[in-house]
């Protein structure tokens, strides 16, 4: 039993510093659609929790379900938000109503 616990957290910790890596060498153009990517595969997992805590067996496992589906649904959220606020960076901003209004009022020369 130790040596799969060992194992895993090898896998884990392994996975965290590839993650690392691959994120931060992607150019900042390129994070939008990968944040569109990431929310599609948390939204697989958010069924998959809800899976798993649906056949879950005692309170442990209970709890540890309605955690993973809690996380699991912050990052849904956290990325639609993230994604928002990238993509109203490249839209063409309006003139408000003052600025027009005082540019009318300014006398020509």
């Amino acid at each position: 039993m130790n040596i799969d616990i060992i194992g895993l957290l090898t896998v884990f910790v392994l996975s965290v510093f590839v993650g690392y890596e691959v994120i931060s060498k992607v150019p900042s153009t390129l994070h939008t659609p990968l944040m569109s990517g990431t929310n599609a595969v948390h939204g697989i997992i958010i069924i998959g929790s809800i899976d798993i805590l649906s056949s879950s067996h005692g309170p442990v496992q209970i709890a540890l379900g309605v955690i993973a589906v809690f996380l699991a649904t912050l990052n849904v959220v956290g990325g639609f938000v993230v994604t928002d606020r990238m993509l109203e960076m490249f839209s063409v901003k309006k003139p408000s109503v003052k600025s027009v209004e005082k540019t009318e009022e300014s006398p020509k020369q």
